[in-house]
């Protein structure tokens, strides 16, 4: 895609992982600016991405590309603040999950390029598995530019926007529901004898097999069960699936617009 300056309301988690993956790809910008109403996020930011310019809210908007990087509660008064300093021509990409393209037109009725993305942490290291939807009118060349932006953190693709939301739990936090998991484990492994590197590559490797058996082998869900006949966590799995039932459909219900 041709060079286009970019900025981002915002200096947060989503961003730091955003910019993390631009640069692994070096992608190249005709700017990059962020604002945040923190000096020392936004100074912390700019140590981490040298390149990165501090500026204020108004003059993000200005960008050819806009990521709104913000909590929900806070997107649509941001938008009030900024909307006259956005461009017609600019694409707006807010990464908020409950604040939807409707909401967003409503502050930007002169922005026909309008996009949601919700974005994975492993974006991080380009593994990303990213969805995204489009406003109806958005252009369709500047559409395939922004596919091909967003495709270079990762595994990027189009879906409607009724299921942004529930890719936020199944997709944008579903690590949290396993790292704390893995992290226990590894500590396991060297308490009864492998060292750190053995009990780590022991985890990540099962863990990609495991996967891969479940999801990719033509095997029902309960052949794959079957293939371990020893479980020994199972007397709690009862419990531990009203935990996931009740914590993340409960937390859906939230962040659904």
């Amino acid at each position: 895609m041709k060079t286009k300056s970019i900025g981002f309301i915002g200096s947060g988690r989503v961003t730091k992982i955003l910019l993390q993956g631009f640069g692994n790809a070096k992608v190249k910008f005709g700017e990059v600016i962020v604002s945040d109403t923190n000096p020392e996020a936004l100074a912390s930011l700019k140590k981490k991405f040298p390149g990165v310019e501090g500026a204020d809210s108004l003059s993000v908007a200005g960008q050819d590309i806009v990521f709104i990087s913000l909590h929900p509660p806070v997107v649509m008064e941001t938008l009030e603040l900024i909307k006259r300093n956005i461009r017609p021509d600019s694409t707006v990409i807010s990464l908020a999950p409950k604040i939807n393209i409707e909401k967003i037109t409503s502050k930007l009725p002169h922005v026909k390029n309008i996009a949601r993305l919700i974005p994975n942490a492993t974006s991080y290291i380009n593994e990303g598995y990213n969805p995204v939807c489009f406003s109806l009118g958005f252009d369709r060349g500047e559409k395939m530019e922004i596919q091909d932006l967003l495709k270079t953190l990762g595994e990027t693709f189009e879906v409607p926007e009724e299921k942004l939301e529930c890719y936020a739990i199944m997709s944008a936090m579903l690590p949290t529901y396993f790292w704390f998991q893995w992290r226990e484990l590894a500590k396991i492994g060297q308490k009864i004898g492998l060292n750190e590197k053995e009990a780590n590559a022991s985890i990540n490797n099962t863990l990609i097999a495991s996967l891969n058996i479940m999801f990719k082998s033509g095997l029902t869900e309960q052949e794959v069960i079957d293939l371990i006949p020893a479980k020994p966590i199972g007397e709690h799995e009862t419990q531990i699936n009203e935990f996931y039932n009740t914590k993340l459909i409960g937390l859906f219900e939230k962040i659904k617009p």
